[in-house]
C-alpha cells in the first residue's frame, strides 16, 4: 500500500479570510505539486482531507492530476492537533493506495509515527504544498518519495 500525505498549501491568514483558503501563489504551487505527483504513477483510490477549507481546495487540485476513482472526501480525525494513532491503525487495514490532505503538527506527527513508531520524531519537512508517499512494507513504513514545490 502507498500512502501520499500533503500538507495544504499556502493559505491567507485568519485576519484577511475567516476560512484560510489557499492564495494565489498557493494554488498555484499545489497544482505544480500535483502534477509531479501524477506523474510519479501512484494511483490513488481516494483523497481524504480534514475539512478546513484550505485542505479540501489542495484535495481538490491533487484529484484534477491524480484523479481518484473515490473521489475527494472530508474526513474526522486529520486536525492540526488530533492523535495520529488513530489514523494509524485505520491505515493498518488499508489496502488500496490513499492520500490524506491535513495540517501541521498532524501531518509530521503522522509521517514520523508510521515510519518510527513515535509522534514526536520528524522524518520529513512539510513545507506548504508538501506531498510525501510512504510505503508500507512487511516490516513497516518506509519514505518512498517527497517533492515539494521547490523540486516540483
Amino acid at each position: 500500500m502507498e500512502l501520499i500525505l500533503v500538507r495544504h498549501g499556502e493559505a491567507r491568514s485568519g485576519a484577511e479570510d475567516a476560512e484560510k483558503s489557499l492564495t494565489d501563489r498557493g494554488a498555484q504551487f499545489v497544482r505544480r505539486v500535483a502534477a509531479r505527483v501524477a506523474a510519479a504513477g501512484v494511483p490513488v483510490a481516494q483523497i481524504r482531507h480534514s475539512g478546513k477549507r484550505r485542505a479540501e481546495q489542495t484535495a481538490e487540485i491533487m484529484a484534477e492530476s491524480v484523479k481518484p476513482a473515490g473521489g475527494v472526501v472530508a474526513v474526522p480525525g486529520l486536525n492540526p492537533n488530533d492523535d495520529v494513532s488513530e489514523v494509524a491503525a485505520d491505515l493498518a487495514f488499508e489496502e488500496d493506495n490513499v492520500m490524506l490532505v491535513g495540517h501541521l503538527p498532524f501531518m509530521g506527527r503522522l509521517a514520523g509515527f508510521l515510519v518510527t513508531g513515535m509522534s514526536g520524531v520528524n522524518v520529513v519537512d512539510f513545507h506548504p504544498s508538501s506531498a510525501v508517499c510512504l510505503t508500507r512494507r512487511e516490516d513497516g513504513w518506509v519514505v518512498r518519495w517527497l517533492i515539494s514545490p521547490d523540486t516540483a
